[in-house]
Order: C-alpha cells, then sequence, then structure tokens
C-alpha cells in the first residue's frame, strides 16, 4: 500500500486546503451562529496562542525527526560505500579464482544499490532488492568455501568484511522503512485545524475574514511539506544521494 506522504505536493494542496476551509467555516459557522463577545476576547486570545504554540512546538518537533531520518540514511549510505571498498580490498586474502569472483559480484552489487537510491518506481524498486537478495547470496557463497577449506584468522578477515557488507544492506533498507507514523501527522494536522478554526472565529474585520484567512494555512501547509518532502526517500525532491556509492563505483572498474 503506497505511502501518501509520499507525494510531497499532494500533502501541500491537501493540507492547505483543508485548513483554508476549516478557516472559512470557522468564519462563515461558527462566528454566525455564536459572535465573539467582547468580554471573552482576551481569554480567547491566550487560548488561540497557546494553541498556536503547540501547533509550533508538534512541527518543529516533527521536522527534527524527518532531519534525524535522512541525516541517518545518508550516513548508512556512507558506511555501506565503506564496508563494500573494504571488502574488495580484503577479496585479496581470498584465493586467487575466489578473489576475483568476490570482486566481480561486488562490481555489480554496487551497480544494484546505486540503483536502489535513485529508483523512484515502486516495480523496479521490488525488482532491484530481488537481485539484491540474489546477488548476496552469491556473495556469501563466493567466501565460503575458501573459509572452510583455510580457516585462518586472514580469511577469517574476508569472511567478516563480507558480514558487514551484507549487514549494511539491512540497516539501510531499515531506515528507509523507518518514517513518521501517520499518527503523528494526523495529531498535527487536527491540531492545525483547530488552530484555524479559532482564528476564523476570532476575526474581527473584513481583511481577516479574507485575504488574511489564506497565510496561516499556507505556511503551515508549507511547513508540512517540508516534513514529507525530507521524510520521503524516494517522493521527494530532497533525497539521499549514493554519492560514495557512485565514487567507489568509478574506483572500482578503474584498473
Amino acid at each position: 500500500m503506497a505511502n501518501p506522504i509520499d507525494y510531497p505536493l499532494v500533502v501541500f494542496a491537501l493540507t492547505f486546503l483543508a485548513l483554508w476551509l476549516a478557516a472559512r467555516v470557522g468564519v462563515v459557522v461558527l462566528k454566525a451562529r455564536h459572535e465573539l463577545p467582547e468580554a471573552i476576547r482576551d481569554d480567547f486570545s491566550v487560548i488561540l496562542a497557546a494553541t498556536m504554540t503547540l501547533l509550533g512546538l508538534i512541527i518543529g518537533f516533527t521536522f527534527s525527526m524527518a532531519i534525524s531520518r535522512y541525516d541517518q540514511r545518508k550516513n548508512l549510505e556512507e558506511e555501506e560505500a565503506n564496508a563494500i571498498g573494504t571488502e574488495y580490498v580484503r577479496a585479496d586474502l581470498l584465493p586467487a579464482a575466489d578473489g576475483a569472483r568476490v570482486r566481480a559480484l561486488l562490481r555489480t552489487y554496487v551497480d544494484q544499490r546505486i540503483a536502489f537510491y535513485v529508483t523512484r518506481d515502486a516495480d523496479l524498486v521490488r525488482e532491484i532488492d530481488v537481485r539484491t537478495a540474489r546477488l548476496q547470496a552469491e556473495l556469501w557463497s563466493a567466501v565460503l568455501p575458501p573459509a572452510a577449506a583455510q580457516p585462518t584468522p586472514i580469511v577469517a578477515l574476508a569472511v567478516a568484511g563480507m558480514n558487514d557488507v551484507l549487514n549494511s544492506q539491512g540497516y539501510t533498507l531499515a531506515a528507509w522503512r523507518n518514517r513518521i507514523p501517520l499518527a503523528a501527522w494526523a495529531l498535527m494536522v487536527s491540531i492545525a485545524i483547530c488552530c484555524n478554526l479559532l482564528m476564523g472565529w476570532g476575526a474581527r474585520d473584513a481583511r481577516a475574514e479574507g485575504a488574511l484567512l489564506v497565510v496561516l494555512p499556507f505556511v503551515v501547509a508549507t511547513s508540512f511539506f517540508l516534513i514529507a518532502d525530507i521524510d520521503s526517500p524516494r517522493g521527494g525532491v530532497i533525497r539521499v544521494s549514493p554519492q560514495n556509492l557512485s565514487t567507489l563505483a568509478e574506483s572500482l572498474r578503474t584498473p
């Protein structure tokens, strides 16, 4: 099932429309039926300010969550490139034929890992996952026979390096699946709708009931767009570039 947060522009459009409608409902429905008495306007202002502050805090915390996940994906891409590069060097510790096979498989494996980062199509991603799993099985089977034939500490380094290669891919996949929960999104949107309802209800003049009611929905929807963009590994504009893996792939092809 597709995650709706994978489409930041859709998130922006839907949240802006929902928040603007909430503000209009506050003006047209709440204010028309229950005009805000001047006697309680000061208390209302306190409630509105507290609700706005809560919304700002939640948006800030959620933005921090998205940034931390983005940084984690970047760091794991670097660690994955380092693990593959280290194992490529350690392949020299294996017998010549086995080392050559491991290096050839690693060159193909790097290309698949780069494709994982740059591909947006979900069907193609599933195909890449299948090919990656097949390559991992071939890589592991390539180091097992020499390790069984020569169980020495030197050969064990190559086996440990291959284990790091396989584990790094699992860590990366887990980080890409670690997203901001939909419950957190629902809470943010609910509080934002409440804020816009209160703002519309407390509007004083015609200007506030018109163009000024667009400002808060636009700003909040833009914040939601930025959070969704950073939190979406494939659907957003801000994405993790496999620059370390690409550099590694070029160096592995250099004689």
